[in-house]
This record gives structure tokens, C-alpha cells and sequence, in this order.
């Protein structure tokens, strides 16, 4: 059996990441954040990973077989949240939520259509505010949706980078015939009526990193970090300008194709298989049919994969997350070669979970802990490194974080917190709860909360506000969620108290 996600955190403090001694700056930790602001006297640069589809299972939380070695080294240099949580399982609405500090029913975006300047044409963005502040904005490759970037949020036109999707000329050949058309189920929100057939969703090719997207990103990405440091090192006041940096790698985002040199790193045989059943007395509204997978050449229409190809699809994306790796390795050693690590906050981020097979389900699109649990690791040269906390975060403190972090206003509406007080004191209380929601169709909305305990979740129509279906998941005793225990006679008080939890909304869960 797999392992579960508690296992790899328990085993992920065999990496021994502790607590590096203090420096005297570190060490004036005591009562704010803005001493040290002034004592360094400068505003840091930031270097803004995002990562498509990553869920929290590298080597620095614990995972036995993934390698991931530029992250956990920066892993080593920073902060690893153990148990950071995204809004919305799927990629537009969750980075819309992220990049604007709001969450979706303040953004009003669920979808992957919409524009922020749609429903929100004055919203500030994260990048935009760092930019009215005297940063140089950039961004390269994906940080809000594909088609959906935000120009005021740049200094510079966004750059969505170059490469390839596929590089083998069968992938290629399939990808330029398309065909087939899969109807959804009306599980997915994001599907229009039909997904367009693909090409194979795995691929291995003898190439070099440059010729898939993200090796393409990491080479902009170094460009652009020469460019910039000049200015973001001067001695001037009056001529130093910091950066904001924002690169989005895809992988490992569908399709799973990598340089072959990542696939070999992984033995298919020795890939455990994931959990397959689905949890007990789980409503079927709570599941999709996983066309985003079921769209490729050889998915199987309906049904589960088999085993075969289960383990091609995880060895697929173990492969990918190396990949990643290794161009945040290159960005992270060209930041050292400039000289800019000193001055600059590096924060990475996955932007959802992803289901490998658990369940016999793929891809995101739900309320599972394994689709809302994320990865968040981030490195300020002037706090403390090598630390990890388990406080519930979610994605919506990035921007209070960041802010706070390089000495910027923090504007009164965005709906999280700052979580630098964690830095220094990661046992802290903190919130209540994490709160994740996901749209279905006929106007229900599944709103979900994750506690230190348990993940409950209930499936409201929007209209009449009645609940449909509910589910509870006990997180310490059943880490993998296999039984759903909210109609239980035993639970009947909890469930009540969870049920006014989430009805009180994540205000009344700050810290």
C-alpha cells in the first residue's frame, strides 16, 4: 500500500531539518518583523516559483522515492509548511485566489475562462502591488491561467515562454489529428461539453531540457535575472530597484513528458500502487470522472486504469517533478552566482493536490485533503532557515506574507494572514481552520474546512441554501480518508460544531 501523506511527514524528520543557529539579526526576532526591515535597510527582491499540479511529496516532506534535491535545499534555507491549503482545486481560480490574497466567492472566478479584470477590473494583484511600490515586475510562463494573464500586474509584457509540448514525432502526429471527443459527466466544472482528444499523456524522449517548456522557462528566467541584477545590487539608493520575479513552471502538469535522464532516475517496478478504493459513504458528488486524464490517446473511457498503466502514468510524474527540480535548481544557482540570494525572498508553491491513482481517481477537481493539501516553502535570508511548521496556512496569507516580508503595505481587504510570526515561532496558535470549496453543476458549491483533526465538507445549493450532502474525514485515525464518518451517531456533536465552523466562515478562524 502507499504510503499516506502523515507517513511521509513523520519520515521526513529523518531529513533532519533543523533549526541553524541565529545570526544577531535573526536573533532580534522578538517583537517585529519591521526591526529587522530596518536594520537591513534595504527592500529584498522576490523570486516567485509556481509549479503546476506539485502536491507535497518531495524529499523535504518525506516522500521515500521522489527526488527532489534543489527543493529540499531550499527546503534547507527556509521555511517548509507543513500544512498549507489552496482555495480551489484547479489551476485559474486557485492562482486568481492566490495572486489577488481573495478568496473564490470574493473573486467570483471558479472557472478556467475567466479574466480577474471580469469580475474584478480594480482588484491589485500581488505582482501589481509590489510594482506600485517601486519594484520591477516580471513575469514569465504560467502565473495566473493560460490566456488569462494580467498586464498591469508587470513592468514588462508578460513573457508565457518557449519549447515544446511533445517532442516525438508520433505525440506530435496524435496531438495535430485530435478526433475524439469525451463528454463530461457534469462532475468537472471545468469542462465545456467535450475535451478535445490528445496525444499520449506520458512521454520519454532522449532531449535536452531546453526542449520541453520548462527547460525553455529557467533559461528566460536566468536571462532576465542578468538583466535585473545590476540595478536590483546598486550601491545608489537613488538607482536600485528590486524585483519581483514570478516564474511558472508547467510540469508536472499533463502530459508527463520529461528528458529520458529523469525517467531513469526512477525504478517503475518499485512504485508503490496508491490507495484504489474509494472512501466509504462518500456522496458521488464528492468524485469526477477525470476527463482531463480520460481526454488522452490511451485512457481508458470509463473505469479505472489498470496497473500497467497506473504505474507508467505515476512514473510519468515522478519523472516531471525531477525535471521541475532541476530548473529550479538552475534558477536558484544563477541567484547565487549574481550574488542576489542575500537580498531576496524565495517563495515556491504547487498550485493544487493531484490524485495519482488514490480513490481509482486522477487530476484535481475536488474537496479531498489530497487535492486541497499543497507544498509552500519560503526562504528570507534575514529569518531563520531549515525550519518547518504544521500551522494550518493557506494560499491567500502569500500575499500578507510577502508584503510583510519586503517591508510593503498590507491592504485591509485581503483575506488572509501574514504568516511571518510562524517563522520564528512555528508552535504558535494559529488558525482554527483551512477553508477550500469547488463548484458543481445546478448551482451547488462543495465548501470545505480542514481543522487540526478533521476535514468536513458540505455540498450546498446556492440558491436555497440547503445542504445536499455532507462528509467527515478524521485525518489522525484514517490519513488516507477511507471512510467518511459524518452519519455516525457518535459524531452527531461534532458535526454540528463543524457545521457552525464553516457556516461562520474563515473569518471567525483567524488566529
Amino acid at each position: 500500500m502507499a504510503q499516506t501523506r502523515r507517513e511521509f511527514i513523520k519520515n521526513s524528520a529523518l531529513l533532519g531539518l533543523g533549526i541553524a543557529a541565529l545570526s544577531p539579526l535573526q536573533k532580534m526576532l522578538g517583537d517585529s518583523y519591521q526591526q529587522i526591515l530596518s536594520a537591513s535597510g534595504r527592500k529584498k527582491n522576490v523570486l516567485f516559483i509556481a509549479v503546476d499540479d506539485l502536491r507535497p511529496e518531495l524529499g523535504c516532506y518525506g516522500h521515500p522515492m521522489v527526488k527532489s534535491p534543489n527543493i529540499d535545499a531550499l527546503a534547507k534555507r527556509g521555511v517548509l509548511f507543513e500544512r498549507t491549503y489552496c482555495q480551489q482545486a484547479v489551476c485559474g481560480p486557485t492562482r486568481a485566489s492566490l495572486l489577488t490574497g481573495k478568496r473564490p466567492d470574493t473573486t467570483k472566478i471558479y472557472d478556467l475562462r475567466t479574466h480577474i479584470r471580469t469580475t474584478m477590473p480594480d482588484v491589485v494583484t500581488l505582482q501589481q502591488h509590489f510594482k506600485n511600490n517601486g519594484y520591477f515586475s516580471v513575469g514569465i510562463g504560467k502565473l495566473f491561467h493560460v490566456g488569462l494573464e494580467d498586464s498591469a500586474s508587470y513592468s514588462i509584457p508578460h513573457n508565457i515562454g518557449g519549447g515544446v509540448v511533445y517532442a516525438l514525432e508520433e505525440n506530435t502526429k496524435l496531438l495535430k489529428a485530435g478526433g475524439k471527443v469525451t463528454n463530461d459527466n457534469g462532475a468537472n466544472a471545468e469542462s465545456t461539453g467535450g475535451v478535445r482528444m490528445r496525444a499520449h499523456p506520458t512521454e520519454c524522449a532522449d532531449v535536452p531540457d531546453e526542449t520541453y517548456q520548462d527547460g525553455s522557462l529557467a533559461s528566460l528566467a536566468i536571462e532576465s535575472l542578468n538583466k535585473m541584477a545590476s540595478k536590483a545590487k546598486s550601491s545608489s539608493e537613488e538607482d536600485r530597484q528590486p524585483f519581483f520575479l514570478g516564474v511558472g513552471f508547467r510540469k508536472p502538469h499533463l502530459p508527463f513528458c520529461a528528458p529520458k535522464k529523469y525517467w531513469d532516475m526512477y525504478d517503475r517496478s518499485k512504485i508503490q500502487m496508491p490507495y484504489p478504493d474509494r472512501p466509504k459513504n462518500a456522496p458521488e458528488i464528492a468524485f469526477t470522472n477525470w476527463e482531463e486524464l480520460r481526454s488522452y490517446s490511451d485512457i481508458p473511457d470509463v473505469g479505472p486504469c489498470d496497473e500497467a498503466k497506473t504505474r507508467e502514468l505515476i512514473h510519468g510524474y515522478y519523472a516531471c517533478v525531477s525535471y521541475t527540480d532541476a530548473q529550479v535548481g538552475k534558477l536558484l544557482a544563477e541567484l547565487d552566482r549574481l550574488d542576489l540570494r542575500k537580498d531576496t525572498v524565495v517563495i515556491l508553491w504547487g498550485d493544487h493536490g493531484w490524485k495519482l491513482g488514490e480513490y481509482s481517481s486522477w487530476t484535481k477537481h475536488t474537496n479531498f485533503e489530497i487535492d486541497t493539501h499543497v507544498p509552500m516553502i519560503i526562504s528570507d535570508p534575514d529569518l531563520p532557515q531549515g525550519v518547518r511548521t504544521n500551522a494550518l496556512t493557506e494560499f491567500v496569507d502569500i500575499y500578507p506574507t510577502l508584503s510583510e516580508l519586503c517591508g510593503l503595505p498590507i491592504a485591509a481587504d485581503l483575506e488572509g494572514v501574514s504568516t511571518v510570526p510562524l517563522f520564528t515561532d512555528t508552535k504558535k496558535t494559529w488558525k482554527k481552520a483551512a477553508f477550500s470549496q469547488y463548484p458543481r453543476p445546478n448551482n451547488i458549491m462543495g465548501y470545505s474546512i480542514r481543522t487540526e483533526q478533521y476535514r468536513y465538507t458540505e455540498w450546498i445549493d446556492r440558491e436555497s441554501k440547503a445542504v445536499k450532502e455532507k462528509e467527515l474525514y478524521d485525518l489522525v485515525n484514517d490519513p488516507i480518508c477511507k471512510e467518511s464518518i459524518v452519519f455516525k451517531p457518535e459524531n452527531a456533536a461534532l458535526v454540528s460544531k463543524l457545521h457552525t465552523m464553516l457556516q461562520a466562515g474563515w473569518q471567525s478562524a483567524k488566529p
